[in-house]
């Protein structure tokens, strides 16, 4: 079993049902998966920095990413409906557990001037987005195998049904907001 997953168990589903006084344990939220979203524009010119996206994100997560298409035609971006211009990795159970466990514990730390993350990013329906500016905050990033610095998106799928219950859920689980 997964650390954080033991913490959800024994210590989050009580205090979250203390807290918003819940009849039964069905009603707690639970994270339900979490995409990492990267996005490649430069993959209209160079197909081959898809390739190195697809083989990072596949080191940060343990899991082989989908290459994603663009969904329409962009003439001013060069676009056209069809291309290959990003990659994500939908986790969930174990290694959605271990993913979370990391990101909170060793990569968000690594962050240059990190003093917490955003309170403001949930979508009102109780799930979080997170953007993360370089790939190299991940232990399985090798500095040297690197050719370019990309982003990726991060976003948490809850079962809350409020801002707030998603807010208590991932504060109880560790994740560190801004104070």
């Amino acid at each position: 079993m997964n650390r954080l997953y033991e913490k959800y168990k024994n210590e989050v589903i009580p205090a979250l049902s203390k807290k918003f006084s819940y009849t039964s344990v069905m009603q707690v939220p639970k994270i339900e998966k979490i995409v990492v979203n990267m996005g490649v524009g430069d993959a209209i010119q160079n197909s081959k920095v898809l390739d190195d996206a697809v083989r990072e994100l596949t080191l940060i997560t343990g899991q082989k990413p989908v290459i994603t298409k663009a969904k329409k035609s962009i003439a001013s971006f060069k676009v056209r409906e069809g291309m290959s211009i990003g990659c994500k990795v939908t986790l969930r159970g174990a290694r959605m557990f271990d993913f979370l466990d990391k990101l909170i514990s060793i990569s968000l730390p690594r962050v240059r001037d990190f003093n917490g993350i955003s309170k403001t990013a949930f979508d009102g329906r109780g799930n979080y987005t997170l953007g993360v500016k370089e790939q190299l905050i991940f232990p399985e990033i090798n500095y040297d195998d690197v050719n370019k610095v990309r982003g990726m998106d991060i976003v948490i799928v809850t079962t809350a049904n409020t801002d707030e219950e998603c807010r208590e859920l991932l504060g109880q689980l560790g994740m560190p907001f801004k104070k």
